[in-house]
């Protein structure tokens, strides 16, 4: 798991309880490896005792981010004894300060994986995408033993929080495999992945729209920081907003302007309908328009910065059929106008 900077301070657990006590079973077990009490943390994060001895209860997403927060300090292993050996405090964050400067989902997600097999060799991440889907896949080296369930569901939803964090998008799974037997709690594999989880596969994977991979890193250093300071969040607490689309529309937009000329035009061009667009659109926070100034505004600054076309040109590469209706919109957009924006890219 990504590692939150400080302890979460003590606070009533909230939430439905859909965790499953198999991993707080699986943090007192690293606690035992290492001779180590594990009733402080339980304590702290309200967690009965007695809730260990059944199988099929639950606790709540504040309740395992207390606790994981907590063991990972005081084991100072964010393996919480997943691996043959401890991963001390901010490994994962390493991991995602490696990853931050990548342009792409794509590139990120393959350096996340590449660097954690620095951390240890007991697991191996791999990205691959074939026939539009992408798959995340996790191979088990050594026998994980107790916590062969723990680690992979959270090392594959850590990497999954940490690719919505880095685009700022929900992605959402088309399908879940996982080596093991279904256990006691199948069910509430319908609230930590969503889509069809299959038990009892060849491999750990998690699959999505390979589309996913081409959205662009939007976080930096500062949001880097006040992530940190709740990471966990990232691994118990599914992303709400989901980006992609906003993405293939900017991206026809900008290449395929002949199918842009409207809503139903480019609607068709994507296999939708107009009413289905401006709907999903408007759920990824954003509008059909909105996303058309921001193309044109980005194509114009371009070519006033990179060329010496005369205005017309301009205006016409930025899809404005006037020099006129250009100049208010740039105006609109930047508070100066065309000629004025050339002249400062000039000094």
């Amino acid at each position: 798991m990504v590692s939150p900077s400080s302890t979460p301070e003590h606070a009533p657990a909230q939430g439905r309880a859909e965790t499953p006590i198999a991993f707080i079973q699986a943090i007192v077990a690293a606690y035992a490896q290492r001779g180590l009490d594990a009733g402080g943390a339980l304590e702290k994060a309200q967690i009965e005792p007695k809730l260990l001895k059944k199988n099929n209860t639950r606790v709540t997403a504040m309740q395992m981010e207390l606790i994981s927060a907590i063991a990972m300090q005081e084991l100072d292993d964010e393996g919480l004894g997943w691996f043959s050996r401890r991963l001390p405090w901010g490994s994962y964050g390493l991991l995602v300060r490696a990853s931050l400067t990548s342009p792409t989902l794509g590139l990120a997600l393959s350096r996340w994986c590449r660097h954690h097999g620095l951390l240890t060799e007991d697991i191996q991440l791999s990205l691959s995408e074939r026939n539009g889907i992408a798959t995340l896949q996790l191979d088990e080296v050594r026998d994980l033993d107790v916590f062969q369930e723990f680690c992979v569901v959270s090392v594959l939803r850590n990497a999954l929080g940490v690719a919505c964090w880095l685009t700022d998008s929900r992605i959402p799974l088309t399908a879940t495999h996982l080596r093991f037997a279904p256990p006691v709690h199948a069910d509430s594999y319908r609230v930590l992945f969503d889509g069809h989880t299959h038990f009892n596969a060849p491999t750990n994977a998690l699959q999505f729209d390979a589309g996913y991979l081409a959205l662009p890193v939007r976080r930096d250093e500062a949001a880097l920081q006040q992530m940190l300071q709740r990471a966990l969040l990232l691994t118990v607490r599914p992303y709400r907003r989901d980006r992609l689309l906003v993405e293939k529309v900017r991206q026809t937009l900008a290449q395929y302007p002949e199918h842009s000329r409207n809503a139903d035009d480019l609607a068709a061009w994507l296999n939708m309908s107009a009413r289905t667009l401006h709907r999903q659109l408007k759920e990824e926070g954003a509008s059909l328009q909105e996303l058309k100034d921001a193309v044109r505004r980005d194509v114009a600054m371009m070519q006033l910065q990179r060329t010496s076309r005369p205005l017309k040109q301009v205006a016409e590469a930025a899809g404005f059929q006037n020099v006129k209706s250009f100049i208010r919109a740039f105006k609109g957009w930047t508070g100066t106008s065309p000629e004025a924006f050339r002249q400062q890219q000039l000094r």
